[in-house]
């Protein structure tokens, strides 16, 4: 995993050569290829997936996990969108940085440290919400620096948001029905807290190498 992290960090919320041609080469409206475009980020940010994948870990009910998912999606539609379209561009290693953070974060949530340390459980609804908007602005910044054609922009943005709530719905999917199998398993409790180490490790690796590629470029 942590080999895989290495030589795709970078690529988190990158968007693949092929794509980035197709995006700065195209003019006009194309629903479709955008709405395909943002499916494929999302089921293949690994980022995305890992704040995910902790902030359902231990939801059961699914009008739980409902609306976390909505929160975290409300956050990320809006700093995309809202990013690209004024033109609102962050450092894309600081922004990714941030994002492994809330793995980070999350990890930490599971392993119940907040209340160990400091003695108080932080608002999960609002820091879903919150990091949810780091995120957008992850995404934003780098179609920005694709050139995405203004001619049709705002039809093929909410195209793409729509592929990255589908996308997301998948990458959902998988995870409640790999969670679903584990949790039925004797060994889930006794291996929850390895997990979430395990996660907070990846988290780390996510800052850490964008760190270093901020204060190398």
């Amino acid at each position: 995993m942590f080999g895989l992290i290495g030589l795709n960090a970078a690529l988190a919320h990158a968007v693949a050569e092929g794509d980035k041609g197709y995006i700065q080469e195209i003019t006009g409206i194309h629903l479709l290829p955008f709405v395909y475009l943002g499916a494929k980020h999302m089921v293949t940010g690994y980022d995305h997936i890992l704040f995910l994948f902790g902030v359902i870990f231990f939801l059961y009910r699914l009008n739980h996990i409902a609306l976390y998912v909505s929160l975290f999606a409300i956050g990320h539609s809006t700093t995309m969108l809202l990013g690209v379209y004024f033109n609102v561009g962050i450092n894309s290693f600081i922004i990714d940085a941030i994002i492994g953070l809330s793995v980070v974060y999350k990890a930490l949530d599971n392993m119940g440290a907040y209340q160990r340390w400091f003695g108080f459980q932080p608002n999960t609804k609002v820091a879903t919400l919150i990091f949810g908007l780091f995120h957008g602005f992850g995404l934003s910044t780098k179609i920005l620096e694709y050139n995405i054609s203004p001619d049709g922009l705002v039809p093929n943005l909410i195209a793409f948001n729509i592929g990255v709530e589908l996308g997301q719905l998948t990458a959902l999917a998988m995870i409640l029905i790999a969670m679903g199998f584990w949790r039925r398993t004797a060994g889930f409790w006794r291996h929850a807290y390895t997990a979430n180490v395990w996660m907070l490790t990846a988290g780390f690796v996510l800052v850490g190498y964008q760190l270093t590629g901020f204060f190398v470029s």
